[in-house]
Order: C-alpha cells, then sequence, then structure tokens
C-alpha cells in the first residue's frame, strides 16, 4: 500500500522541484509558487515510478523514504550542498511527497514536519534538513536519540518531544478521529506530554485524522494503533492523495459494514456517522479499543452505543480517558502464567517433590553436566517444579493463573473457550475428536489431512468418510477439498437414510502448501443439509491470520462469529424460507434433485447449531516454544453437550507433568500477538511478495525457477479473481480474492518449481540449501521446493536468499556444471498421477445396499483394521515388487497399518485400505526419505487374506 497514487499523481501537494532545477545553473530555492499546503508544485502531470512487481507496504515505504533521504542529504551536506545535485534526484522529491500522506497516519512528526525538511531544502539549508531527517531515522530504528538541549534551532516543545523520545518504556499510538485545526493538535500533543507520569508502565503518541476515511486508512497502514478515541466532529472523505489500490480497499471495508448508507450521509447526522466508522474498524482491527468522546447528550448515547464502545466521555474528561487507555493496554500486556513463573524462580524454596531438575539441585553442583547450566541458563532450572506442588496452578484443573491465560488467549483468537496444548497439534486433533465423536459415527475427513487425524479416528472407534481434494499431479501434492464434494457426500448420506450418522467434517485450513478455504461459506452450506453438524478446522499453519484484516476473515473463529451473527437477523431467516420453497416441493415435502442443491448456494437453518473447533501450533507460525498449541472452542452446545467429554479427552491425552516453559511461551505468544500481531504478519506478508516478485523478474532467476500462483494451485473453476497473485496487486486485489474465492493461496507461501534446476526437491533441498548455504525448508515435492516467511522472517533473510538462489541458477545455467550435474544424476523417474483414496476392504467397508450396490457410501472402519493389522500372525511383509506382481495377478492386498510419507505428514495408505497399482507407482515415485509405517527391508504390511488366516488356524 502506498501512501500517493504513483500512477495517477497530479502535483497536487507535491514536492516536485521546478521545471528548470534539474538543468542550467544550480540555484539555492525551488520555485515560489506553493500549494495551499505549503508545499512546491510543478504545474504539469509528473507520473511517478512504480515497482512493477507490487505495492510497496506502508511500513517499508515509510522506512525506505527516510531511510533514503538521510544517505541522499548527507550527500548534499558533503558536497557542499550544491543544489543542482537534489533538484536531478528526483527520488527526494518522490520521498517527500509519499512522506507527506504517510506521516498523517503515524505518531510523531506529523505532516508539518515533513514540510518543514522541504522548506529547509527549497532554501538550501542541508545541515539542518538531514539532522531533522536523522531525528526521524533514528525514531524509527528504535536507537538513543543525542543529547538536544544545546540546539539552538530547537524550541521547547521540539525540546521536550525529543526528551521523550529517548524514554524507554513500551510504547503504542492511539487514534483520534476529530476535524480539528494544526493548532487544536498542537494542543491535544501538549495536554498529552502533561498527563504523562513517571509511574505509568506505558506511553503513547496520538495520531490525529479529520475524516472517517483517514481513520480507515491509519488502521490498515498503522499496526501501532491499540486504540481509537472518536469525536463526532468528523466528516467522511478524505483531502489526501492516496493510490487508486488504498482508496478501493477503504471502499470496501466501508461496504462490509452493516450501516454504511446506500447514499451520501448529512452533516448532521454524527451518530449514524460514528456508528459506521465503529463498525468499521471493528471489522478491521477487532483489536482496537473503541472510546467515544463527546459533547451534548451524552447520557443517551452512552445507552445506544455501549455495545460498540469500551467507554464514552465527556471532552473535558481527558485524564479518566487516559487512565483508561493505560488500565487497558495493561490488560493486553498481563502475561499471568509468565508472571508467576517468574516469581516463583525469583521465591526462596526447600525442595521435597519428585524432580530433581527443580532450583538446579542435581545440576548446580555437578562435575559432569555443568554446561546443562552454561547452555540453558540458571532460568530454566528455576523455573521446574512439580505440578502437583500447587504453587503455579494445574494445566489438567486450572482455577489461578493458566485458566486466566487461557481466557486472554480466548480473547485474542476470538474463541468462547481456548486450551493449551504442551505436546503438539497432533495431540490437540485427537482430544477433539474423542471428545466429539463416538464408535460407529461417521466423520467426513479429507484424506490429505494430517496422520494425527487418521490416527484419531482409529482410537474414537468413529468411521472415516474420506473426502479427495483435487490433485495437483504437476507438483505432486494435493489442494484442497471442493465444497460441493463436501455437499454431495452429505446428499448421499441423507439418499441413504444414514445422515444422522454424519457427525463431524474435519478439514485442514491452510494446508501445508496454502491452499486456504472459505470457511465460514463451507459450514453455512452443510448446516444447510444437515444443521447440526461439528467442525473441527485444522489450522496448524494458519494461527497467525488471525492479525491481518483480510486473512482474519478465513479463519475458523472469525468464521464461526460472523455465521452465528447471520443466522441471528431478520434477513437470513427471509432469504432462508424463500430458499426452501426452492429446495423442496411444497406439497409433496420431497426434496429437489441434487444437482438444485449442488447448484444452490445453501442456506443454513436459524435455528442451527454454531459447533466450531480449530487446532493452531502456535510454535510453528507465532512464537511459542517447540509442541506448543492451542484448540479453540466456538461451541453452542459446549456446556450442555460437550464439555464434560472435552475434559476426560484432554485429561486423557495431557501429561499430568506438562511443560511449564511451554505453558509460559503460549502466554507470552499470546500477549506479543495482541501488541503487534498486525504489524509482525503485514511485515511477514510483505516479504513473501518481495521475494516473488524478485524471482518472477530476476533475469537469471526467472529462467532457472517459477513461483507457483493460483493459476498452477487452484484450478480456474475455484477462482473468481483474475490476478493469480493478489497481494502482488495491492490490497484492494487481495482483499477481492480473499471475499470471494472458494479458494485462496496463504501469500506468506511461496513454492517455486525448481525443474529448470534439473535435480529433485530432496536434492535440491538437503545438498544445494541446507549443506552449501544453511538455508532451511520444511517441505519439498519432487520438483518443488517451500519457501515460508514467518513473523520473525527478516529482510535481511530474504535478501540472503535471494542472493543463494542467484548463485544456484548461475551454477545451474553453467554448461559445465549442467554435464557434471547430469553425470551424478539418475535418470528421470516421471511422477504418476496422484492416487486417489481406494476403497476400505470389504470386511472394513460400510455395507453394501442390496437393492443398489452402485450407491454403497464410502466410510470404512479404521480401527478394526488396525487391530488385525497389529496381531502378529495376521500379517505378513511383502516387498513393494513382489506386492506389485501380486496385484497385477488380480489379489486385492490390505494395508495393516498406516503409511505416511514426512512431510507432508498424510497417509497414503491407511489400515483396512485396498492397495492398488496406483498407490504402488506413486510411492516408488516418491524421494521423501521418512516414511512412516514403512520398513524398506521387509517392506509393506498386509493383512493375509482370510482363506490364509483359517489355513493357519
Amino acid at each position: 500500500m502506498t501512501g500517493i497514487d504513483s500512477d495517477e499523481y497530479s502535483g497536487q501537494a507535491s514536492f516536485t522541484p521546478g521545471p528548470s532545477a534539474a538543468g542550467g545553473a544550480p540555484r539555492k530555492r525551488l520555485d515560489s509558487d506553493a500549494s495551499a499546503s505549503g508545499f512546491r508544485s510543478r504545474p504539469q502531470k509528473s507520473k511517478l515510478e512504480r515497482d512493477p512487481g507490487m505495492p510497496a507496504s506502508t511500513w517499508r515505504l515509510r522506512s525506505d523514504a527516510w531511510e533514503y533521504l538521510k544517505f541522499a542529504i548527507k550527500r548534499l551536506a558533503i558536497s557542499g550542498g550544491d543544489f543542482s545535485m537534489i533538484a536531478a534526484d528526483g527520488e527526494v522529491w518522490r520521498s517527500l511527497r509519499s512522506l507527506k500522506t504517510i506521516e498523517l497516519y503515524w505518531g510523531g512528526f506529523g505532516q508539518r514536519y515533513v514540510e518543514d525538511i522541504a522548506e529547509l531544502l527549497s532554501n538550501g539549508e542541508f545541515d539542518r534538513a538531514h539532522d531533522m531527517i536523522t531525528r526521524a531515522v533514528n525514531r524509527l530504528r528504535g536507537t538513543t536519540v543525542p543529547d538536544v538541549a544545546e540546539d539552538e534551532h530547537l524550541n521547547e516543545d521540539e525540546r521536550a518531544e525529543h526528551k521523550d523520545r529517548q524514554d524507554s518504556r513500551p510504547r503504542f499510538e492511539v487514534l483520534i478521529v476529530d476535524e480539528t485545526t494544526e493548532g487544536g493538535r498542537d494542543e491535544l500533543h501538549t495536554d498529552l506530554l502533561k498527563l504523562r507520569n513517571a509511574s505509568d508502565q506505558f506511553i503513547y503518541d496520538y495520531v490525529i485524522v479529520p475524516t472517517a476515511d483517514d481513520a480507515v486508512v491509519a488502521a490498515l497502514t498503522n499496526p501501532n494503533l491499540l486504540a481509537c478515541v472518536i469525536r463526532p466532529g468528523f466528516t467522511d472523505r478524505t483531502r489526501q492523495v492516496l493510490s487508486r489500490d488504498l482508496r478501493s480497499t477503504v471502499a470496501l471495508a466501508h461496504e462490509g459494514t452493516a450501516t454504511s448508507p446506500t447514499t451520501p450521509m448529512s452533516p448532521l447526522n454524527s451518530v449514524r456517522r460514528v456508528l459506521r466508522l465503529a463498525d468499521t474498524l471493528a471489522g478491521l482491527r477487532p483489536e482496537l479499543d473503541l472510546y467515544l468522546m463527546a459533547g451534548a447528550h451524552i447520557e443517551s448515547l452512552a445507552g445506544a452505543l455501549t455495545h460498540r464502545f469500551r467507554r464514552v466521555f465527556r471532552r473535558e474528561d481527558q485524564f479518566e480517558l487516559h487512565l483508561s487507555l493505560l488500565r487497558r493496554v495493561q490488560h493486553l500486556y498481563d502475561t499471568p502464567f509468565f508472571t508467576a513463573i517468574r516469581e516463583h524462580a525469583r521465591r526462596p524454596a526447600g525442595v521435597f517433590h519428585a524432580l530433581p531438575v527443580s532450583r538446579g539441585g542435581s545440576v548446580v553442583g555437578s562435575k559432569w553436566i555443568s554446561d546443562f547450566v552454561d547452555f540453558y541458563g540458571l532460568n530454566l532450572l528455576l523455573a521446574e517444579t512439580s505440578a502437583t506442588s500447587g504453587e503455579l496452578d494445574s494445566l489438567l484443573a486450572p482455577v489461578g493463573t493458566i485458566k486466566k491465560a487461557q481466557s486472554l488467549a480466548a480473547r485474542a483468537f476470538g474463541a468462547k473457550r481456548t486450551y493449551f496444548v504442551t505436546n503438539g497439534t497432533s495431540t490437540a486433533n485427537k482430544i477433539v475428536h474423542q471428545a466429539v465423536v463416538a464408535p460407529d459415527e461417521v466423520v467426513m475427513v479429507d484424506r490429505n489431512c494430517h496422520k494425527s487425524h487418521h490416527h484419531a479416528l482409529m482410537l474414537t472407534g468413529a468411521r472415516a468418510a474420506y473426502l479427495e481434494a483435487y490433485p495437483l499431479n504437476d507438483v505432486a501434492f494435493y489442494g484442497a477439498v471442493p465444497l460441493n464434494r463436501i455437499k454431495q457426500l452429505l446428499l448421499d448420506y441423507r439418499a441413504a437414510g444414514r445422515l444422522d450418522e454424519v457427525r463431524m467434517i474435519t478439514l485442514t485450513n491452510c494446508t501445508f502448501d496454502g491452499i486456504v478455504y472459505d470457511p465460514e461459506k463451507v459450514m453455512a452450506e452443510c448446516l444447510a443439509i444437515k444443521n447440526d453438524l461439528v467442525f473441527l478446522w485444522d489450522e496448524a499453519w494458519f494461527a497467525f491470520a488471525r492479525f491481518h484484516p483480510v486473512t482474519r476473515k478465513r479463519t475458523a473463529m472469525v468464521a464461526a462469529e460472523h455465521l452465528e451473527d447471520r443466522l441471528a437477523s431478520d434477513a437470513h431467516a427471509t432469504a432462508y424460507r424463500d430458499q426452501q420453497k426452492r429446495l423442496f416441493d411444497e406439497e409433496t415435502g420431497a426434496p429437489a434433485s441434487d444437482e438444485v442443491w449442488l447448484n444452490e448456494t445453501l442456506l443454513p437453518p436459524p435455528d442451527s447449531r454454531i459447533r466450531v473447533y480449530a487446532t493452531q501450533s502456535t510454535h510453528k507460525t507465532l512464537t511459542a516454544l517447540r509442541q506448543g498449541s492451542m484448540i479453540h472452542v466456538y461451541d453452542q452446545d459446549f456446556a450442555y453437550g460437550a464439555e464434560e467429554a472435552f475434559h476426560e479427552a484432554y485429561m486423557t491425552h495431557t501429561s499430568t507433568s506438562p511443560n511449564y516453559q511451554i505453558l509460559a511461551s503460549l502466554d507470552l505468544g499470546r500477549r506479543q500477538v495482541e501488541m503487534e500481531g498486525f504489524a509482525l504478519v503485514q511485515k511477514q506478508l510483505d516479504l513473501a511478495m518481495s521475494l516473488a516478485s524478485a524471482v518472477s523478474r530476476h533475469p537469471l532467476l526467472k529462467k532457472t525457477f517459477k513461483v507457483l500462483t493460483a493459476a498452477d494451485l487452484i484450478p480456474e473453476q475455484y477462482r473468481q479473481t483474475e490476478r493469480t497473485m493478489p497481494l502482488r496487486d495491492g490490497l484492494a486485489t487481495f482483499w477481492k480474492a480473499w471475499a470471494s474465492d472458494e479458494f485462496v493461496v496463504d501469500p506468506s507461501r511461496i513454492t517455486v518449481e525448481i525443474s529448470g534446476t534439473g535435480v529433485d526437491g530432496d536434492t535440491f533441498k538437503h545438498e544445494h540449501l541446507m549443506d552449501r548455504y544453511g538455508i532451511q525448508v520444511n517441505k519439498t515435492s519432487r520438483n518443488t521446493v517451500l519457501f515460508m516467511t514467518n513473523i520473525g522472517t527478516s529482510r535481511s533473510a530474504i535478501a540472503y536468499l535471494i542472493e543463494v538462489l542467484v548463485k544456484l541458477a548461475g551454477k545451474f545455467s553453467n554448461p559445465h556444471e549442467i554435464e557434471a550435474q547430469e553425470a551424478l544424476n539418475e535418470p528421470a523417474v516421471i511422477m504418476p498421477p496422484l492416487p486417489d483414496f481406494s476403497a476400505f476392504a470389504p470386511a472394513y467397508a460400510a455395507e453394501v445396499p442390496a437393492e443398489d450396490p452402485s450407491k454403497q457410501l464410502p466410510d470404512g472402519d479404521l480401527r478394526t483394521a488396525y487391530y488385525a493389522g497389529m496381531r502378529r500372525g495376521n500379517v505378513e511383509h511383502v516387498l513393494p515388487e513382489e506386492l506389485g506382481r501380486r496385484v497385477e495377478a488380480g489379489d486385492v492386498p490390505v494395508s495393516a497399518g498406516f503409511v505416511t510419507p514426512y512431510p507432508p505428514g498424510f497417509p497414503v495408505l491407511v489400515p483396512g485400505q485396498v492397495i492398488t497399482a496406483e498407490v504402488l507407482d506413486f510411492m516408488s515415485a516418491l524421494d521423501t526419505r521418512e516414511i512412516h509405517g514403512y520398513d524398506p527391508r521387509l517392506g509393506y504390511r498386509v493383512i493375509l487374506p482370510k482363506d490364509v488366516l483359517e489355513a493357519k488356524s
């Protein structure tokens, strides 16, 4: 997102030098024509250059603009102040124009500060301009500013501001929406400095904008905001020069607001304007606390607006507002369990329980493991204690700090309840399955979901009805399950009279490779067929998505909340009644054909129950120690029908000696994303787009590598958006794609096709990226490598990766290197198509309908097959070649266990599944080094045929 329109800039409020400044004799001042804002401008249209790959995010544009100005003006000062240099440098003026707009939306220096720098440059006062720019750069870098007490050019207010910059307390920003004068803004800032107290734990700055549009822009671009104060005196439309992308995004944000008017609003209708803006901001940034500061009729306003605002103040209650802001941020900052464990580590204690390592007892005096303390530090040991000692609360029955920490996590992630898990999302998935599902109930599950779901089905005795994701044969991995396939299977169960057996639907959102569902749409249409379904969304890779205005909408918890609100509305009830007339015959009550149900966007009954669970690997995409995960619950029936079962399942799978360090990290990780999650995720997505753009545009890289886009990863029928990498085109395009397409691609994941290197993915990963350059990646396929950015990714890391890829591209394009590589490589293996789930063997499959055998449903009994495969006398090991010959001869071998290539971690074979030639061909072509459930020395575990078992007995 850029702060100015780089395609259509027309000279308004610009810093462009005059026509003759770039040539002829140097001069010390620009042309004197000025806009109303005090900026010098050129009369003719001025086009700005733009990165053809993508618009820069504001945080990066702002940082780069200040950094470039510091460099350029320093160069000017060293050169003796020859103005012809700056007059010829269009980048200086582009940077100043951008900052003129951007600084309105960030706390600190503001637009007038940029104007003053432009004035100094126009007068040739380069040293003073450089000093002002340096102060801005130091602030952005977080470095301490030098002592400015003796700077004769600063007034008292400026000295006070720079002294404040040296304050090391955590700092946040508060948005104020109010049509006020420049003097009024200065007065607000002066009043703020007077309110501050040395005992305050935090300090904050104001960002003051005059219009609703500007407030939306600030919410979209400034991640430092933690609160917003709305004063009714603002207007609607911005007067800033914004990019087309940003203008479109602001319009989209307003469209999503329930109170958005279809006609222009009267300037006197302040209450309606306030409501609309509050709803828009809450939709964009639900973590922002909203406050209303009004004058007249505050009592009646408070009653009408309480559910939208945390508090309503009169204008003279500035100090109460100040205390409320600090108090609220203190609640966000609170980490009850981490604080408790830190206090425990500082408190003297006598240890008489079972944990020798506690307090360092068995380590500190040891001659042989002192390096334990040297490496991990003494605090790790001081924080260790037995879970049964009672001091730090119990994970299995929390009543104190753990319970409060989980409640704070539920607030942060939009859940009704949240539970911490200390042994990964694999265990979290098993907990939910066991809590919700009973033996012989049917669970519809994506066949290529993580193996923990398949294991959970085996443990619970539920019957697995596998859903097939669309295959991506060219890159040897699966996409996601189309909605119509899910609906069709539900309709098949209804037709067979077995719909009541279907209990839960389990899907992966997002997949390892970044394919993201539309959970709200999936749940709504499935509930229209069976209105009490339970949904389990495996969001192991998607915890970060909650903290960005666009990605948030496709998380399970937000979808559940939106769906609950929809079902409660009168408009939905009316639309539902109208649709029922099309779906059912009014005389007989018989449902219309499946084709009608599949082609209609189904609406759930208003009395549908919202029962949604999400499991997240917090440690995968947010800050937490390994195996730190969470279960988020949005279940309307939890207290009445699931809570006891959930707690039993939780105790079944949770250690009675949980790792307290993992729990503390989950508490801290929650604090981080509530305080700075938007900033971190925004940066993560922007850096991923930088990587994609570099690979796609670099002349050498694009010959060797190809970035796979939505066109490669999502079939066209599941996409309405024409742009194949929406975020690279801007926030508005990104927004539209994520609002309309059935599937989208997580932009933080860049899948690169590497066929041009001549090596397979596993070789590229280990021998070239990891062994040679120390670049670590999780996943490859036969011809792709997946680069995942995260909230810890830096610009330096992206630059290093690009540098390495350029070196590798040069290596692989060298004729001598190619010849040497070809001599080392084995002959290329043509990857066979990805195999669909074959079928359960008859002994474990659903009963075949006597009246129509073609209508057999796909569910099978994993548990019976699993335990049959665990009895040594029931199985044999068969090498792949022999198994292939048996299949070719017409035998129907049955898998005795799970066979799971890792990564990505989903089973190619499950217990009771028929082993087909397609499965064997696929397995033989895999280059994965780690395959769980398969021993290359012995081969596959196969359940002996019934006649063989009878003969043995």
